[in-house]
């Protein structure tokens, strides 16, 4: 029985070497400026090269040594049924379903003559234009001229130098670029989708407008998160003015996004710290306006007004602070008799510490370190200083992740705390010449002075998960005898005389919110804590409240988390009234005494 060779034509396929044709407008592979201006500082991969090479199928009848042809080659049929040996020309052989022997086409290598020329152009030295500005134009950050820089940022105009208006012709505002408001309204409509509790208050209360006649200044991170809050607040009838909280937090696109929306936003990513308290004055000093509510987080806003407007405070029905640097000033000027206001301490309430504080920082920490750093945490020893939330989020992430993990605590049963967890309690100077990262979640000032940042190891990262910048003395480093380099954005190498460096980490300020993101998830429950105190504190009757701080009540904190487990299709237990009675509570909640601990 004889065996039939079968042989299979295949399309060929030309390469064309085409470096002056243009891709149309729109295509998805159009470069971009920034990609132009990469292209310049980053060497080109193995294989790749300054020409972009188009694959064009075409059948030709004659084809040329230049083109991908598989040539079929028929076997004899005698050894049609045996693997030959390998060809000569290099081709590899196969079989056929039906049985037959025939050798695989031998695809030709395509080598671009310019290859190794364009990639030995390449200058050896980057100019003024860093590869980090190059990748990330859209993060403009402030550099300290107490310091000095091996790169030195491209001059470009402030926003506030800039006359902008929205489509609808308002200019009550101050951001990057309006024209990226598109973008920024693609990201809030995300993150409406992973923000339930907000989207459940929005709808529940639109037609109360339980917020009707409030006129909120807020002081917060200008993210997509809080751009869902601010416009739940608008939907329950409030009038909002918004400044960022954080120098190197806000996202421009949704700040632009705002400010098309109707929303008077004054903050940008990488402003100076003049800058900073610039748009925080704006926010407040408009003649017609007067603010009656502040939302505010690390205490700055309700900082400047009393240092600045404080007649305002007799209008200002209440504050609403989340941070707890912020909560401290607050306590500090209530013991001092000059708290004039009500204040809500959100950052205490059960929703806020234990599941933003907590969760939230257990999954950010590794995300704003591998975005900055590509460190792998395997290994690598690691000291946190402080055990709270923020601290046990922390430390949980990089003991799962395999790395060595000291704590240092001040409190005694925080630092029991860490020692049952398996974590070593140490000082700091005890371990700070053998660690890889530094990580501080104290809300304390001067955790890490001078004296340490000296005897850091070369290469230590040293990053701050508090809300302030002060636990890291980072003024103590912009000397003439430091060099800062910057290397990527809010990435700094700061380099000794003797060459020792160490990678500093958004200038010591909020790691996570400053280089990474945060999870959408646990901000609502946050940002529906914030409104809700907000609408509690708005509406109290007179009296109600006095000039102190106060916790959101255990109610509130309960149905807070109840809006969000539909999510996880969670199923809540109901007592029966015998066991209500038996347990002294009412069937409704709340369920919990206020001195419990969870």
């Amino acid at each position: 029985m004889s065996v039939q060779v079968v042989t299979a034509k295949m399309a060929e396929v030309e390469v064309k070497d085409e470096p002056n044709k243009e891709l149309p407008a729109g295509s998805p592979v159009t470069p971009s400026s920034d990609d132009k201006t990469l292209a310049k500082n980053v060497p080109h991969d193995v294989g790749s090269s300054a020409t972009t090479p188009t694959i064009e199928p075409s059948v030709k009848a004659d084809p040329s040594p230049g083109l991908l042809t598989p040539n079929p080659v028929k076997m004899p049929q005698s050894s049609a049924m045996k693997r030959p040996e390998p060809q000569q020309n290099g081709g590899d052989a196969f079989v056929n379903r039906d049985g037959t022997v025939a050798e695989a086409p031998r695809m030709k290598k395509i080598q671009f003559a310019d290859q190794k020329q364009e990639f030995n152009k390449r200058p050896t030295k980057i100019g003024r234009r860093s590869l980090s500005r190059s990748i990330s134009q859209s993060s403009t950050d402030s550099y300290s001229s107490a310091a000095s820089y091996t790169d030195s940022s491209d001059d470009e105009t402030s926003p506030r130098d800039k006359q902008q208006k929205n489509t609808k012709g308002n200019g009550d505002f101050c951001i990057k670029n309006i024209k990226q408001a598109d973008f920024g309204r693609r990201e809030i409509e995300i993150a409406e989708q992973e923000m339930p509790a907000l989207m459940a208050l929005r709808k529940r209360a639109q037609g109360e407008k339980p917020l009707a006649g409030a006129k909120v200044v807020g002081c917060t991170h200008i993210t997509a998160q809080t751009a869902v809050l601010m416009e739940t607040l608008a939907a329950l009838g409030a009038q909002c003015r918004w400044a960022a909280c954080n120098i190197y937090s806000t996202q421009n696109e949704v700040a632009a996004a705002l400010a098309e929306g109707g929303f008077s936003v004054f903050a940008w990513k990488g402003e100076s710290e003049d800058d900073f308290w610039w748009c925080i004055d704006r926010c407040v000093n408009l003649e017609g306006w007067q603010p009656n509510m502040i939302l505010d987080d690390g205490g700055d806003l309700t900082h400047w007004i009393y240092k600045k407007y404080p007649n305002m405070f007799k209008k200002i029905k209440g504050i609403v602070e989340e941070s707890v640097t912020g909560v401290h000033r607050l306590y500090q000027l209530s013991k001092a008799g000059k708290l004039c206001v009500p204040a809500m301490n959100v950052n205490d309430s059960v929703t806020k510490q234990k599941f933003d504080n907590l969760y939230c920082c257990r999954e950010s920490i590794l995300d704003g370190l591998k975005r900055t750093t590509d460190v792998m945490f395997g290994g690598k020893q690691v000291i946190v200083c402080g055990y709270g939330e923020v601290g046990k989020g922390c430390c949980a992430a990089l003991k799962a992740m395999g790395s060595i993990v000291y704590v240092t605590e001040i409190d005694p049963i925080c630092a029991l705390q860490a020692c049952m967890d398996g974590f070593r309690l140490v000082k700091l100077n005890e371990v700070i010449r053998q660690v890889d990262i530094v990580i501080t979640c104290t809300g304390n000032k001067n955790v890490v002075v001078r004296e340490y940042l000296d005897r850091m190891k070369n290469g230590c990262i040293v990053c701050n998960m508090g809300h302030s910048n002060t636990e890291i003395d980072v003024a103590s480093l912009r000397t003439p005898e430091l060099t800062w380099e910057r290397v990527r954005s809010q990435v700094d190498h700061v380099i000794w005389p003797d060459g020792k460096r160490i990678v500093l980490l958004a200038e010591g300020r909020l790691l996570n919110l400053s280089c990474s993101t945060v999870p959408t998830f646990v901000l609502s429950i946050t940002a529906t804590t914030q409104a809700l105190a907000l609408i509690e504190l708005y509406n109290a009757p007179e009296g109600r409240y006095k000039q102190d701080v106060y916790l959101l009540p255990k109610k509130m904190d309960e149905y807070v988390a109840s809006l969000h487990l539909p999510t996880f299709d969670a199923h809540l237990t109901e007592l029966s009234d015998e066991q209500a009675k038996y347990l002294g509570l009412n069937k409704n909640g709340p369920f919990k005494p206020n001195y419990y601990r969870y």
